[in-house]
């Protein structure tokens, strides 16, 4: 790809759609500072999934907002512009999402209380089927369900994201003909590069595009490769991506687990709770905030050009808040 300037480059903004902080009240938000760099930087942070109640949900929230907002290198974001202003102040912007439907208990109108809280993003399902659809475990998808279909309406009328992380095949394809606004995969690299059933396939990926939406390439090493967290996989997915839908609907977006080390101990202790897909190359690589900094300068050197970059960065996820986010 040609790579010419007019001018001296401006930092693009980051938009790390998907990270994770321990799922417990007194987590360490401050980590979220590591995410502060030259062009401002945009964070949402996991505040619950399978395991987790409407309850632990709203109070995990609650104590981590009062923390973020006494932060100096953090601002809350409900708005697009709450993201600008955090830019021209030099600090990361934050708002969270749900790696499940299940907090919701069931209660559509709950997708209103969570957005009204700062969750901007919202999957149906964990890779297992659940009451929205099913997972990308699952060894057969059935797709959404009914009350599935009503959950993405309901998100659409509110205002947050749909997004197929997680979710299986054949669910993510019914979100996108579902949904009336762009469905994203926040955290999800590309079948086609790496045979992974975390991973998406082209089929997911152009109906993604389709709706307007955005893949974001995780950084997560068994995602990427044989347990590779490194910039060259990463770039690789990305490649994919860019030549199979075009660079206006690809982004990036780590799952860095700033726990990491408690989860690669967990999954030492107990293997049999994860599939072999997860468990065969040992302790997971993740990719830090340190090392997705470094993405730019990976693009600039692969050659592309710096309105495709400043659209992988973070132009496309900023995008589809704009468009979704009420």
């Amino acid at each position: 790809m040609p790579n010419e300037f007019s001018g001296p480059r401006h930092p693009p903004l980051l938009w790390e759609q998907h990270c994770c902080l321990p799922l417990e009240r007194h987590a360490d938000v401050g980590e979220l500072g590591r995410y502060r760099r030259p062009g401002g930087s945009f964070v949402s942070v996991n505040v619950g999934y399978v395991p987790h109640s409407a309850d632990d949900v709203t109070g995990l929230i609650a104590s981590w907002r009062e923390r973020i907002t006494a932060d100096g290198r953090l601002r809350l974001a409900a708005t697009v512009d709450d993201v600008e202003a955090a830019r021209c102040a030099d600090a990361v912007a934050v708002a969270f999402d749900l790696e499940d439907s299940g907090p919701l208990e069931g209660r559509l109108d709950r997708v209103r209380h969570f957005y009204d809280l700062g969750v901007r993003t919202m999957l149906p399902s964990y890779n297992q089927r659940n009451a929205a659809g099913g997972g990308c475990l699952d060894e057969t998808d059935e797709g959404l369900t009914a009350y599935g279909r009503a959950l993405i309406r309901e998100m659409n009328a509110v205002g947050m994201v749909a997004d197929g992380s997680h979710c299986g095949a054949r669910t993510g394809l019914d979100m996108c003909e579902v949904s009336e606004q762009p469905v994203i995969y926040s955290h999800s690299c590309m079948r086609s590069v790496w045979d992974h059933p975390r991973n998406i396939t082209d089929e997911q990926a152009e109906a993604c595009a389709a709706t307007g939406g955005v893949i974001g390439i995780t950084g997560v090493g068994i995602f990427l490769g044989p347990n590779d967290a490194g910039l060259d996989a990463l770039v690789r997915h990305i490649d994919h991506a860019v030549g199979l839908v075009g660079p206006d609907h690809v982004g990036v977006s780590t799952d860095y687990p700033f726990d990491h080390e408690d989860f690669n101990a967990m999954l030492e202790r107990s293997p049999q709770l994860f599939p072999d897909s997860y468990t065969r190359w040992g302790p997971i690589d993740f990719m830090p905030p340190e090392t997705l900094l470094t993405v730019e300068d990976a693009l600039l050197a692969r050659g592309y050009p710096d309105d495709a970059i400043t659209a992988i960065l973070g132009g496309n996820f900023r995008r589809v808040a704009a468009l979704v986010w009420q």
